[in-house]
């Protein structure tokens, strides 16, 4: 299910006539307060998908047209004499075999189409001014209704990182939260593998049946059947850089509040948590060395305000209790899929102990356990690393980051 297949038609129409939303330019300074009604009947789902994927029509515009001309149909009927009036001629809304197209594609993985004012779709996400129109979900769309709490960070987390990530995320689950992410490398799947057992949700830029990095399809496919994977996008697209920044305002969106671990100063991390503060979420951010460029991102957020995380206390006073509903998934227990120390090793080592290590000092044994290597090969790796003068080694088993 969750390998990349070839982009069906719906893909490539979105990819070639969507590079922008003009559109939805002139309704940005006057957004419309509309919720549509819910999709009456699959026709009409049928009609909203084409809306949506009609050359440059956004949500503003998905929205405007929905609030003036009433329905779906009549909204594609005005479509092309609303793009003539913004200086487009020969206007062409989506051909309905596209849209019948990524239907099929839908039905072929499994994935169910919900739209805004439908009953199931997240309340907190419909608050935004530019909630998607349409979602493609994959798993245990319930766990929307629940309480979440976003994990994001840098894709090069260090060890320590790392650690926080498992113990946040571990830690919201059993209290309650819905742990949302992006499906990254890095803080994103570890905060995914650590709440995989109370409720994940995975937001993807592409489609929700395209794996990406492709590194994360096991993981992918876990939360397809525990959790929920959510696209806006058509199935079959590849995502592309445009595409992540409107990926990371539904990761904020879906959330009570944003977390970021780990971050750079120009890391996309700091794009969600702009987008939480937008949308009027908590934002919060867990403090790094002030050496440790990993960390310059988060250290900036805190300077500016946001919430500081030491532990899940400060995220539950932040936010508050979840009260406790029935609907909390039971714990399902995963036997995750972990580099043998061969594999390690031929993915060089030394590098991975770079990746992890910051300016704080961690100890060999920790180093041992979140890299799966062996102490023989660990302390190989040390040596080489330490005699190049890009680790040092200090009392007590502790290592840092030259």
């Amino acid at each position: 299910m969750w390998t990349a297949p070839d982009s069906p038609m719906a893909g490539q129409w979105a990819e070639t006539q969507q590079p922008t939303d003009w559109l939805d330019a002139a309704f940005h300074d006057a957004p419309v307060a509309y919720t549509p009604p819910p999709a009456q009947g699959d026709d009409d789902r049928l009609l909203r998908l084409r809306l949506i994927r009609s050359r440059r029509v956004g949500p503003a515009t998905y929205l405007r047209l929905l609030a003036e001309h009433g329905t779906a149909a009549a909204a594609l009927d005005a479509l092309p004499e609303v793009a003539a009036a913004a200086g487009v001629q020969k206007y062409e809304v989506c051909p309905e075999p596209v849209v019948l197209a990524e239907l099929r594609a839908a039905a072929r993985v499994g994935a169910r189409m919900i739209c805004l004012g439908d009953a199931d779709y997240p309340e907190t996400l419909a608050q935004i001014t530019d909630a998607p129109p349409v979602l493609w979900a994959i798993g245990r769309t319930s766990l929307m209704a629940r309480p979440c709490v976003a994990l994001v960070g840098t894709r090069n987390a260090s060890s320590l990182g790392a650690r926080m990530t498992r113990k946040l995320a571990a830690t919201l689950g059993e209290a309650g939260f819905t742990v949302v992410s992006g499906l990254a490398r890095g803080i994103d799947a570890i905060a995914h593998k650590s709440s995989l057992e109370t409720g994940t949700i995975a937001v993807v830029a592409g489609g929700v049946d395209v794996v990406y990095p492709t590194e994360n399809a096991e993981l992918a496919a876990q939360i397809s059947e525990t959790g929920l994977c959510l696209s806006e996008q058509p199935l079959g697209l590849q995502p592309q850089a445009r595409h992540f920044p409107r990926r990371n305002r539904i990761v904020s969106g879906l959330a009570q509040g944003v977390i970021v671990v780990e971050a750079a100063a120009r890391s996309g991390s700091l794009i969600t948590a702009r987008c939480a503060a937008d949308q009027g979420r908590e934002v919060m951010a867990v403090p790094g060395h002030p050496l440790d460029s990993r960390a310059s991102g988060a250290n900036i957020l805190l300077r500016d305000g946001a919430t500081l995380v030491r532990g899940v206390d400060d995220v539950i006073e932040a936010l508050g209790r979840p009260a406790q509903s029935g609907d909390a998934p039971s714990a399902v227990v995963h036997e995750l899929q972990r580099p043998t120390p061969a594999a390690a090793k031929d993915g060089g080592l030394e590098g991975r102990i770079l990746a992890h290590l910051g300016p704080t000092p961690v100890a060999e044994d920790q180093m041992i356990r979140d890299l799966n290597a062996t102490p023989r090969e660990m302390a190989q790796a040390l040596a080489v690393l330490e005699m190049s003068g890009r680790v040092t080694r200090s009392a007590g088993g502790m290592v840092s980051a030259a």
